[in-house]
């Protein structure tokens, strides 16, 4: 052992690295340059699938052989959400100057956990930014997180450690003196959920109040539900109000809801996943009007501001009850008056002590494209939503089964069947035929017991011609296959 020679990961000729590289970054243009002529998303052949299978490497291979395996085997068959005819469940499209920024944090590899660093700062002012785009004031805190359902977590742990009577993180929530509850419409994320359950207070603490024709929380029900439970010994305690809610992108009444939980004495939270940033959109930010009165606010910068995967953030209106929720510092994490550990601990705000420079990413995007145009983006969305409404209305072989709120069309392919079992087996069919073709991926889902076709445009480089063409093959699918499906 004394005598063996002592080894690094830095490469014994680093020209070699530059060239692959080089490679990376040239192939890596022309991968998402030429995304609109390559199919949305293919099968994988099971030789490729089979190499994922492969023994633990136990010997080195050169860095261009490694690079040229993950090129012909990982990027040929992505999920596509770069793709401009991708308009599955709820992603952002990526774009070019967040994958670089992404490359550049792990180059700088700074922790954020904490630390008097360039890169905490430049975490400090993302957050900041957020922000000013929901209008939540200055004196809010904030926290990025890696998606949605963590920035909901977030918010929720505030939510009970402030409504719980009691302190949580010293008794536990066992010592609660009347069960918490928590409101939200039939329409709410699954993340909510898991995030009550996960939080020790289980999932009939969480109440689900009905809907209204437009899928908007029902506010007659909401006080009701309020009135009941009081009165049976539960302690109300946090309403969570959807800012573009998964299915139909509806959006609830957040100033009448707002203004009910300053009057009752509850806990306001936003699951602002998919609208919140509809903020900054000048055409339509009245949709979202209220959100910035919210005690919490999740958002994710993963979707309407592309940044690449992941990118969530939590804010705070009350910055000392977020950092008391969450603070705790070992004999080895003390701050100090200089040095690396002089700077705040970004980590007194979340459950991560390890936090990647996800940062990064969203401030190149911001100072390169400027926000306006983020929201011209978000207009743009929401117009082509409106415009597959009107092509789908257009057509009497296809059936729109919801409204449209913001960018989420649902639909399906009528014909002339009536058999709801026969018209969801074909409206599967069809969507997997797209899929399978490369055409184009829409999801699916069901609408008050209703199975439909779901569109979700969040692509910034979707075009109208791309939706006629979902359209078109809609309806050539659903003819071509209608007489083999229960009438």
């Amino acid at each position: 052992m004394e005598n063996r020679p002592e080894e690094t990961l830095d490469p014994d000729d680093w020209s070699l690295v530059r060239d692959v590289a080089h490679e990376i970054v040239d192939d890596a243009v022309r991968h998402v340059s030429g995304v609109r002529d390559r199919r949305v998303w293919q099968e994988m052949p099971e030789a490729v699938r089979g190499s994922f299978r492969a023994p633990l490497p136990v010997e080195p291979t050169s860095l261009g052989d490694v690079y040229r395996e993950f090129r012909e085997t990982v990027l040929r068959y992505p999920m596509g959400n770069i793709h401009p005819r991708f308009w599955g469940w709820y992603m952002g499209a990526g774009n070019f100057t967040g994958a670089l920024g992404d490359f550049l944090a792990a180059i700088d590899g700074s922790n954020l956990g904490g630390g008097n660093t360039a890169a905490a700062e430049i975490d400090r002012q993302v957050v900041a930014w957020l922000k000013a785009m929901t209008e939540f004031p200055d004196s809010a805190s904030g926290t990025l997180t890696s998606g949605g359902s963590m920035a909901n977590m977030v918010g929720l742990t505030v939510a009970r450690n402030a409504m719980a009577g009691i302190d949580v993180r010293q008794e536990g929530v066992t010592s609660l003196t009347q069960p918490l509850r928590f409101y939200t419409s039939d329409q709410v994320h699954s993340c909510h959920q898991k995030a009550l359950e996960t939080l020790g207070l289980g999932s009939r603490a969480l109440r689900l109040v009905p809907s209204d024709k437009d899928f908007r929380m029902d506010l007659s029900a909401l006080k009701s539900a309020i009135e009941q439970d009081g009165a049976e010994g539960w302690k109300p305690a946090c309403v969570i109000a959807t800012a573009g809610t998964t299915n139909t992108g509806s959006i609830d009444d957040m100033q009448a809801i707002g203004d009910l939980c300053r009057r009752e004495g509850l806990w306001f939270h936003v699951d602002g996943c998919i609208g919140a940033l509809i903020k900054i959109a000048p055409e339509n930010r009245h949709l979202v009007d209220g959100i910035e009165t919210a005690d919490s606010l999740a958002l994710d910068p993963h979707k309407w501001l592309h940044a690449p995967f992941e990118a969530g953030c939590a804010l705070v209106r009350d910055a000392k009850r977020h950092f008391k929720t969450f603070t705790l510092h070992g004999d080895y994490l003390e701050e100090k008056p200089r040095g690396v550990a002089s700077g705040e601990y970004l980590f007194d705000y979340g459950f991560e002590l390890s936090r990647g420079f996800k940062a990064l990413k969203i401030w190149l995007s911001l100072k390169e494209q400027g926000v306006a145009k983020f929201g011209r983006l978000i207009d743009q969305n929401i117009a082509q939503g409106a415009y597959l409404t009107r092509l789908i209305e257009a057509e009497p072989g296809l059936e729109l089964m919801a409204p449209t709120a913001i960018n989420i069309v649902c639909f399906r392919y009528r014909g002339d069947m009536t058999d709801e079992t026969g018209l969801r087996a074909l409206n599967t069919e069809i969507m997997l035929r797209l899929q399978e073709a490369g055409t184009a991926v829409a999801t699916d889902t069901v609408v008050r017991g209703r199975h439909c076709l779901r569109a979700a445009i969040n692509n910034h480089r979707t075009r109208r011609e791309d939706l006629e063409l979902l359209v078109g093959e809609t309806l050539r699918l659903g003819r071509e296959l209608e007489g083999t499906f229960p009438m």
